[in-house]
């Protein structure tokens, strides 16, 4: 069986699940881990049997690695991606591909110019949940798509994240750590994006972590934390959008709900894998769940670098790619630029909406 020999660059709170995900994915073999602290990349190495542990720069140099995930932090992402590509490697990173649009671009140029492919997370949209949602939204379940209503809604992750003060600086707050899953998924149920309208603000300018080690200090907001804004589809759908960092009390809007001339569909939420799916065609009474297609419900993560790989191997298409992630980071950047100027934001870049998955997608063992 060909496998590509994979290397992480960071070794934080995500990378266990990565770590312990390639293992499972038969076109992987994870080979090294680094992280700026190498005691922490050692300890990973340990604790999930990763041949070797070192520098940044060493497993850039080490020319038996061919596809780099990158894990670092959003401010990171551009820097290491670049450096990977300019290293010969192909990349696939953490959400959002970047921070800028501007490096966005930058990537996507390098990987071209090096003639090296570029992925990026989320891959939860390849997961039996959504693809579940976009085989009933195919067969015609609902009619034709009229509409969308996406809501991801919470108090934020300082009372949890041992180090969260990235989440409120530039290139975080809910739309860049949380957007990238619901653009995801609404574009691979719908289809590209044209226009965005938006309004922001910062409803709290400092807060404080209650989570253990930082307990106790106070951190600047240096984003907004209250998004809400309106998604024009290519398609002719309509779609709204909430994202959150500020609702101490929660929520019990649905994570997507996708409306059509038969009928409205319950997309699971996007940061998962599963379900539940459940349908409500015209003239019916209640919900219905329905079952799920193609595996993939469990915490599957990783699972976008398995299907590139797959597609670097055998010279296919692969799905959680560059472009796609470059069209959610503008359409990111469309809800603030929206709100900032008072007009609408026309969407400048488009992408092909994801070939669903099918039964022939086997990337884990």
């Amino acid at each position: 069986m060909n496998k590509l020999k994979i290397g992480i660059i960071g070794c934080g709170t995500i990378s266990s699940i990565y770590m312990e995900n390639c293992q499972k994915f038969e076109h992987l073999d994870l080979v090294a881990c680094a992280d700026l602290d190498e005691q922490r990349a050692q300890s990973q190495a340990v604790r999930f049997g990763i041949p070797k542990a070192c520098s940044v720069d060493e497993l850039l140099n080490d020319s038996t690695i061919e596809l780099v995930i990158n894990l670092t932090i959003p401010k990171a992402h551009a820097e290491v991606c670049i450096a990977a590509l300019e290293a010969g490697k192909h990349v696939y990173t953490e959400k959002p591909l970047a921070v800028t649009r501007e490096e966005g671009r930058l990537i996507l140029e390098t990987a071209k110019k090096k003639n090296r492919l570029v992925g990026s997370a989320p891959d939860t949209f390849l997961g039996a949940g959504i693809q579940t949602a976009i085989h009933l939204i195919e067969q015609g379940e609902i009619g034709v798509p009229i509409g969308a209503s996406a809501f991801m809604i919470n108090r934020g992750h300082e009372h949890w994240h041992p180090d969260p003060s990235f989440y409120y600086d530039i290139g975080g707050g809910p739309m860049f750590d949380m957007g990238p899953y619901y653009l995801t998924a609404l574009i691979s149920l719908l289809g590209p994006i044209e226009r965005i309208a938006g309004a922001t603000r910062i409803s709290y300018p400092e807060r404080i972590i209650t989570s253990e080690p930082k307990a106790g200090t106070k951190m600047k907001v240096a984003t907004p934390t209250h998004i809400s804004g309106i998604i024009d589809f290519a398609n002719g759908a309509i779609g709204t959008l909430t994202t959150s960092f500020d609702a101490f009390g929660g929520t019990s809007l649905p994570p997507i709900e996708i409306y059509g001339s038969e009928g409205t569909l319950l997309v699971p939420d996007p940061n998962t894998f599963g379900g539940p799916v459940r349908i409500r065609k015209l003239d019916e009474k209640d919900f219905v769940e329905v079952p799920l297609k193609y595996g993939n419900s469990q915490n599957s993560r990783g699972l976008g670098a398995a299907d590139m790989a797959q597609a670097i191997l055998s010279g296919s298409n692969y799905r959680a790619n560059g472009d796609l992630a470059y069209h959610v980071l503008e359409a990111m950047h469309g809800f603030h630029d929206s709100s900032t100027n008072g007009t609408h934001y026309t969407m400048e870049s488009t992408c092909e909406k994801p070939e669903p998955v099918r039964s022939e997608l086997h990337v884990s063992k």
